[in-house]
């Protein structure tokens, strides 16, 4: 790869790996490794990172590109990452130690996260969201997931039995590898789809049907109770006051 920092902030990593092989990818959560034999470029997109792509030659430089990789046959620009840097075997090594367990990877252990989970009295919305217990669920899916499993997102951890976590962290991974294959985030069951209850189609940047996630004051797709909102853990949480008790 060719690889280049046209912004000029990733410049020492662009040059300890242009010219080298791009051997594979992996992610652990919210974290891409790009790696190139013994190193590895990290990427957490956070809120405003984005890669552009392509085929053929490189377009022009546009805005702040922190990272341009150019192959034999694709592009690839990266704007705005909130992280992106070079590590070495140890750094990868340091950096999967502080992520939980990812509900994506089929060999991640949901044993581990769950005995941070039970000795904890915070809420159970708060943990989950906690990359250290749990890596790679968003607010969306942790929301969701409580309310399928009708469980309040302010209930304490310690509270949730492994009984209960089981089909929790089953759910969690069924909703999102749905929205890796889709491209969208849906976690309504059939029975409640606009087609079934011939209602609108929920209009919203973020797309995708929902039961909860900013439904604040419309009515439970269930039981028809307006949905609840308060702030958790510095986000917008959103739950059914009858279908989470």
């Amino acid at each position: 790869m060719r690889v280049s920092s046209p912004q000029g902030r990733f410049a020492d990593g662009a040059t300890a790996i242009d010219r080298k092989v791009l051997t594979g990818t992996s992610a652990v959560g919210k974290h891409l490794l790009h790696h190139y034999g013994d190193l590895a470029v990290h990427v957490h997109l956070g809120l405003y990172g984005k890669f552009t792509d392509g085929t053929g030659r490189p377009p022009p430089i546009v805005g702040e590109v922190r990272l341009r990789m150019v192959g034999n046959r694709r592009w690839l620009d990266l704007r705005g990452p909130a992280a992106c840097e070079v590590l070495d075997p140890m750094g990868v090594d340091l950096l999967k130690g502080r992520l939980g367990p990812d509900p994506l990877n089929d060999d991640s252990d949901p044993d581990r996260a769950y005995e941070r989970i039970r000795r904890s009295s915070k809420a159970i919305a708060a943990v989950l969201l906690d990359q250290s217990v749990v890596a790679g669920g968003g607010l969306i899916f942790v929301l969701e997931t409580l309310f399928r499993a009708g469980i309040r997102p302010t209930a304490p951890a310690r509270t949730l039995t492994p009984a209960a976590w089981g089909p929790l962290w089953t759910d969690l991974g069924a909703l999102m590898r749905e929205a890796v294959v889709n491209g969208r985030i849906d976690t309504v069951h059939s029975a409640h789809t606009p087609e079934a209850m011939n209602r609108p189609p929920r209009v919203d940047r973020h797309g995708g049907e929902v039961y909860v996630y900013r439904r604040a004051g419309q009515p439970c797709l269930i039981c028809g109770t307006p949905v609840s909102t308060g702030t958790l853990a510095g986000r917008n949480s959103y739950w059914c006051e009858e279908c989470q008790r």
